[in-house]
């Protein structure tokens, strides 16, 4: 048998039903609230127009009301609404926002419409007639919104098709640029020494590389010659570039002149006339080379030489083997440097001993003067003193600097440095390698982007 306790279910049923009356009151007093303080703040949104115009403001008491209501119950208040996004539409920063706000005065146009029951009345039909307006505002948008994204695509398949044509640019570009540490001047025939991982090569003003830089650590351009030497002291090896003629060749080894030299000594600077001469080791004579028709120049008869100078009392004495007697002193005849100067040697020593010039008798002492001369052109020598080049007549009195006639470059080429050990050539702004050629970027895209 079971018993029931009436009396504790009862307790309980009474908390159950005071608990759910408090909620109910609670309930309603909470939703009596949020509806006075949602009538005040429509009421200072319609103040906000009616007394300042200022539909922006009416929205921020609008939203505060809206976020106190349920839904909107009141015709008047949905009309008010409609009318407030609409009129802040136009303060919207993109055609998305203002879609945004348009959507939601049509919202509450419509809501307008559920609610109002006078079809006739003048109220419904200005509603109306701003339903109209709010929806064509709405097409209209749309309308530009879809010409924006249409005209967004576009740029965005222009900007793909320039960045691809800017690749193309690019990698066209770098084929055409000459890896290289420095490029030097162009000479009156387009030529110019370039150097790369401390070798010189030569390269003209097309940007073709006419030898590369693999081998010489040593050059000099002077008047329409280039030499290149592999080492920087007592090359073994010469490599002759001749500008006017654009061809090149190797001198002959320094055994070839005297078989006991091994190197080509000092080289002095190549003339104008092709006349380039070299103090090699172990030899009584500087060796002297027609650049112009790859010869060795010697004296054609040495004894009708010495008669003249006999003659004229620029020696005392000489030998059939070549001795020459020059104040009391006999020496080793080195041949001619052109222009009347000739080379003296001790007989027991390969460095020149002195210079005898033939037009005044005037000697040169290399302890003194010179220890190295070159070829004679244009009535100029160039004569080294230690580490001093200076440039001297025939009588050897100090002159003016040679003038090197091939110096000056006559084209429009300019090199460009792109990025370290790259450059580039370039002609009227256009870059060139050989037949090749690139116009300037801007003008590439404009006429590529076009196609």
């Amino acid at each position: 048998m079971h018993y029931y306790n009436f009396g504790d279910n009862y307790l309980t049923m009474k908390k159950l039903l005071l608990a759910l009356l408090c909620l109910l009151t609670f309930t309603i007093s909470s939703a009596q609230s949020n509806n006075d303080f949602a009538k005040i703040y429509i009421k200072r949104a319609k103040q906000a127009i009616e007394t300042d115009i200022d539909f922006s403001l009416a929205l921020v008491h609008l939203n505060k009301a809206m976020n106190r209501m349920d839904t909107i119950t009141d015709r008047k208040i949905a009309s008010l609404a409609s009318l407030i996004y609409f009129e802040n539409h136009h303060n919207q920063a993109s055609v998305k926002e203002q879609l945004a706000f348009l959507k939601k005065s049509e919202g509450y146009s419509k809501q307008y419409f559920l609610l109002a029951k006078n079809k006739e009345s003048e109220e419904y039909i200005n509603n109306l007639e701003s339903l109209i307006l709010i929806q064509e505002t709405l097409e209209e948008l749309v309308s530009k919104e879809k010409k924006q994204e249409e005209e967004r695509i576009r740029k965005e398949v222009e900007l793909r098709k320039i960045d691809s044509l800017k690749t193309v640019w690019n990698n066209k570009s770098a084929t055409l640029s000459v890896k290289v540490d420095s490029i030097y001047n162009f000479n009156k025939y387009n030529i110019a020494l370039y150097t790369k991982n401390n070798n010189f090569g030569i390269i003209n003003d097309k940007a073709e590389v006419i030898l590369t830089a693999d081998e010489y650590k040593a050059a000099s351009n002077f008047e329409g010659f280039i030499l290149l030497k592999n080492k920087i002291q007592e090359p073994t090896k010469i490599y002759c570039f001749n500008t006017k003629t654009n061809t090149g060749f190797l001198l002959p080894n320094p055994s070839d002149f005297n078989s006991l030299s091994t190197h080509y000594g000092k080289v002095m600077l190549p003339r104008g006339n092709g006349r380039l001469v070299m103090y090699p080791n172990n030899s009584y004579k500087p060796m002297v080379y027609d650049l112009n028709v790859k010869k060795m120049v010697k004296i054609s008869n040495q004894q009708d030489l010495f008669k003249n100078l006999k003659k004229n009392d620029i020696i005392d004495k000489y030998k059939k083997d070549g001795k020459v007697k020059v104040n009391k002193e006999w020496y080793q005849f080195g041949g001619h440097l052109g222009g009347g100067i000739h080379p003296l040697y001790s007989e027991d020593n390969y460095q020149v001993h002195s210079f005898l010039c033939s037009v005044d008798g005037n000697v040169l002492k290399s302890s003194s003067d010179y220890q190295h001369i070159g070829a004679f052109y244009n009535n100029k020598f160039q004569a080294i003193n230690g580490d001093n080049t200076m440039w001297i007549n025939q009588n050897g009195t100090k002159v003016s600097a040679a003038k090197d006639e091939a110096k000056e470059y006559k084209g429009n080429s300019k090199v460009v440095k792109i990025d370290s050990g790259v450059y580039q050539i370039t002609k009227d702004g256009v870059i060139i390698l050989g037949n090749e050629k690139l116009v300037k970027m801007s003008i590439f895209l404009r006429e590529f982007s076009a196609k």
